[in-house]
């Protein structure tokens, strides 16, 4: 087992390669994807890794079945309430309500996002609408934690220090005035990872600065993987935590699980669901494309194409660098599916079903990204699609509230200690 293997906290590439089974150039590969991040050895510039972050990658990799010791739970010891801004389908606040958190209200422009919420929580008080038409002055020190998942905007930041009126145009300057009007104990954004080096990070600086200037610091940001949440997919999400100033009760992160899902425990009956994915409607890829993807095998991809096929189907993309690991792409049932996207059948970030070679219902693509089964989505086809594959994983929300809630419990009963 890894875990008597492995004496120090680092393991060099050599011995990383050894464990996973993989060669030093996948690793490198790896490093240079961001799917294994390497650390530079100050003397030597050698690549070395993390143990913690080999031995995630060892269970996932291996498929070995690890215990699971970890738990998140912690039950609220008071009645703790959330108001979320762009809000969406509703991911992250079905995943904050199963956690024990209550939404008082949740600020979303899409209408078809809106039916969605209203239609499952009618009891919900969902403000439908551009967010810059709200005041949120009402809540003012009636909620706990204002949660968000604002798109990433660059505005500009030149390494001075920013304030909330260098952020106005933005939908970041909208979450933080929402923040300074409610002044909860604490705020949550979430973010593509990509926000890290958005604008050479310093879009995600210019944000840690007007959060500081409103009165927020903010806790080291992390990069959260669902797999680690017991969610069946590939999905990073970065999370940007705020504590109020005057809090002095530091925020931990939710402890990643040891144990991965595949797809086969989404879709089919198990630890995750306790009956197989109901049927629903799907789209369906163009004869042109299913022939092609035909051809392909379980966990397989472009490359297991012949050769004149493979040219024909990447056209100029065959000639760039990279994988492309992602194009042609069928997903095998003993592994976490690929992040999903908005749109299942689109070029490039095809995701096959592991036995029929068709994209992934709406239930099935419900179930990657953990929603419950009675979870009903308004709209199109296309609209319903649309509004899972941008959610936030349901189970990685849960986990998330958790945290949220073991640090409310903490800062409310210091406060009646004081009392």
């Amino acid at each position: 087992m890894l875990y008597n293997l492995v004496m120090n906290e680092y393991l060099t590439i050599s011995e990383t390669a050894k464990l996973l089974k993989k060669s030093t150039k996948t690793l490198r590969r790896w490093d240079e994807e961001g799917k294994l991040t390497a650390i530079r050895e100050p003397i030597s510039n050698y690549r070395v890794y993390l143990k913690s972050d080999v031995e995630n990658l060892f269970a996932e990799f291996l498929q070995i079945d690890v215990p699971e010791t970890i738990s998140n739970f912690v039950k609220p010891n008071h009645e703790y309430k959330v108001l979320e801004l762009f809000a969406g389908a509703g991911g992250l606040a079905v995943g904050m309500e199963k956690a024990g958190l209550k939404c008082v209200a949740l600020n979303e422009l899409d209408k078809f996002a809106c039916a969605t919420l209203r239609k499952n929580r009618p009891h919900w008080n969902v403000l439908e609408g551009d967010i810059k038409k709200f005041n949120f002055n009402e809540y003012a020190n009636q909620v706990d934690v204002v949660t968000g998942g604002f798109p990433c905007q660059a505005f500009s930041y030149a390494g001075k220090r920013l304030g909330l009126e260098d952020a106005r145009g933005t939908l970041f300057y909208e979450f933080a005035r929402a923040v300074k009007e409610v002044n909860p104990p604490i705020c949550i954004g979430e973010n593509v990872r990509g926000l890290l080096s958005h604008d050479g990070g310093k879009t995600l600086q210019g944000m840690i600065s007007v959060l500081d200037e409103i009165g927020y610091n903010v806790v080291p940001v992390q990069v959260l993987k669902a797999i680690h949440y017991k969610v069946p997919q590939k999905r990073e999400r970065l999370i940007l935590v705020g504590i109020r100033k005057d809090i002095d009760i530091p925020y931990e992160y939710p402890k990643p699980h040891h144990k991965i899902f595949n797809l086969s425990d989404a879709l089919k009956k198990g630890e995750l669901y306790d009956c197989k994915v109901p049927q629903s409607g799907g789209a369906k890829y163009p004869e042109t494309k299913k022939a092609v993807l035909d051809l392909v095998p379980p966990k397989g991809y472009w490359r297991d194409l012949p050769i004149d096929i493979q040219k024909e189907f990447m056209g100029a993309s065959f000639y760039l660098g990279g994988g492309k690991t992602g194009m042609a792409r069928r997903i095998g049932w003993d592994e976490p599916c690929l992040t999903l996207t908005c749109s299942p059948a689109q070029k490039q970030t095809e995701r096959c079903h592991p036995d029929e070679t068709r994209p992934f219902t709406v239930r099935e693509y419900a179930r990657i990204q953990t929603f419950p089964d009675d979870w009903e989505f308004a709209g199109s086809l296309a609209q319903q699609y649309k509004q899972i594959g941008n959610a936030v994983p349901v189970n990685l929300a849960k986990e998330l509230g958790y945290s949220i809630i073991q640090f409310l419990n903490h800062y409310y009963k210091t406060k009646e200690d004081v009392n």
